[in-house]
């Protein structure tokens, strides 16, 4: 059977996709015709034996199979690729599977996918990762996949960056804001929890009513039940007049509780009970009022470390880690590093009534080469001050080295000193090391750390299987 998106073209690609769902089938194709320049004409197969002969019969750029649709040709999943992928004749396969399981990836790469995608999949997605394909095997041009402009996008409520985990966090915040269900936000400092915050509760049902944030790390432990909560008149010394806490204000709308992993474990008991009944207390008030709110929360910390540690309880945790969202540090977005600069640069300029035309090629390897410990923020005041600093122009490496004083020397041009060489650790373990990283912040999952690093599973469990051979710790 097959499927023509646009057949009046004879420079299109073609594309074989295995997928017995015909819904999902109609969806993928709908999505690149949406999201491509050119979309591929496409023949659909819905078991692995009609792919395996349309493969033998005529000859396609990429496949695209669906690893439950492959039963028939081989019930391990693993051998059913390994037999496409010997009749693909140079085509580039992309495994797809429901749950997104790392053995899935694993077993996929191992019988010789290019690629793995965990489904239900987009379609910006979905034509983001062909044409990413394309590009890295060199058949970009024989494909002609280009995608729209909108297919990757570059800046989503508040945010800035067009890199794959940012895709990935868009398409996440997307997919969830309706819900009412809790959100809990993780991410280092300076990631854009805040932001990511404001964007659920805009793209919400609930963005008509008011969005109250309260920061449990700023405030006093002796304050933060009446911060919360609210307070009766005459409750303590000060308390002239009733008030409202941060929950009542927020009813009907969404309650933002940034650095929950500092809240005091007394006050955590009853934010939990508040959580499971939707009633409240005011401090020194012993009515009861029920309050509608979407709860969403956010930590810098690890969540389960702090469990352990007895400083968050575990039943507080699993009330509110229902829609979980990781945003991810800025060293493991680097393509954004310099498209977030620019931004920072033209409002600040704007801001101050300065033209500035950018940075200079050595600027921008400086700032794509920093580590950015305090992420988009660090990168934020640093641009900001730079504005400040100087007239306008160009910004050059030199201006940079001026103007850090957050991480004074990791980003100013290196003096060479007689006698003395810096430490420096040999290619593969700085590699390790970022890769490591990534999929530490995805919780092991190594598709998603690829995709945040913008580069193919297979190539990580390669470099694994590398480091394990050497006997490197950390590698299995």
């Amino acid at each position: 059977m097959a499927m023509h998106t646009r057949s009046d073209s004879m420079s299109q690609g073609r594309l074989l996709l295995v997928e017995q769902d015909g819904l999902a089938a109609q969806l993928v194709a709908e999505g690149l015709a949406q999201n491509l320049v050119t979309a591929p004409r496409i023949t659909l197969t819905t078991t692995g034996r009609q792919a395996a002969d349309a493969l033998r019969e005529g000859r396609f750029d990429i496949v695209l199979a669906d690893l439950s649709s492959l039963g028939d040709l081989d019930d391990r999943g693993e051998e059913a690729v390994a037999r496409l992928t010997r009749l693909a004749n140079g085509a580039l396969v992309l495994a797809l599977s429901d749950g997104g399981s790392v053995s899935a990836a694993v077993g996929a790469m191992r019988a010789g996918a290019h690629d793995y995608m965990a489904k239900p999949i987009t379609g910006p997605a979905l034509a983001a990762k062909i044409g990413e394909l394309a590009e890295r095997h060199g058949k970009g041009r024989t494909l002609s996949l280009e995608a729209h402009s909108g297919g990757r996008m570059a800046d989503y409520a508040g945010f800035i960056g067009a890199s794959s985990a940012m895709q990935f966090v868009y398409e996440q915040i997307g997919r969830i804001a309706t819900s009412s269900a809790p959100v809990f936000i993780t991410g280092e400092s300076g990631t854009g929890k805040d932001v990511c915050a404001e964007a659920l509760h805009a793209q919400g049902s609930r963005a008509g009513k008011r969005m109250v944030a309260i920061n449990c790390a700023a405030i006093p432990r002796d304050l933060m039940e009446s911060e919360l909560f609210g307070v009766a008149r005459g409750a303590f010394t000060g308390a002239h007049e009733d008030r409202k806490g941060a929950a009542e204000l927020a009813d009907g709308g969404t309650l933002f509780l940034d650095e929950i992993g500092e809240m005091d474990l007394s006050l955590q008991s009853k934010l939990l009970r508040f959580l499971q009944t939707g009633t409240l207390s005011r401090v020194g008030e012993s009515s009861v009022r029920r309050v509608d709110v979407r709860v969403i929360c956010a930590t810098n910390r690890n969540p389960m470390q702090l469990i352990s540690e007895k400083k968050f309880r575990e039943d507080l945790f699993y009330r509110l880690h229902v829609l979980p969202i990781h945003l991810p540090p800025l060293r493991q977005r680097p393509t954004d590093i310099l498209v977030l600069a620019r931004h920072f640069l033209e409002r600040y300029g704007r801001e101050e009534h300065k033209g500035f035309t950018g940075f200079s090629g050595e600027a921008g390897a400086v700032l794509a080469a920093a580590e950015w410990k305090g992420n988009v923020r660090q990168l934020q005041n640093l641009v900001r001050r730079l504005v400040v600093m100087f007239d306008g122009g160009e910004i050059n490496a030199q201006m940079l080295a001026a103007a850090d004083v957050e991480s004074r020397g990791t980003m100013a041009v290196a003096t060479p000193v007689p006698g003395r060489r810096p430490a420096i650790l040999p290619m593969w373990q700085q590699e390790q090391r970022i890769i490591e990283d990534a999929i530490a912040s995805f919780g092991g999952n190594v598709s998603l750390a690829a995709a945040a690093l913008e580069i193919s599973p297979s190539t990580i469990y390669r470099k694994r299987q590398g480091w394990a051979e050497m006997g490197v710790a950390g590698a299995a």
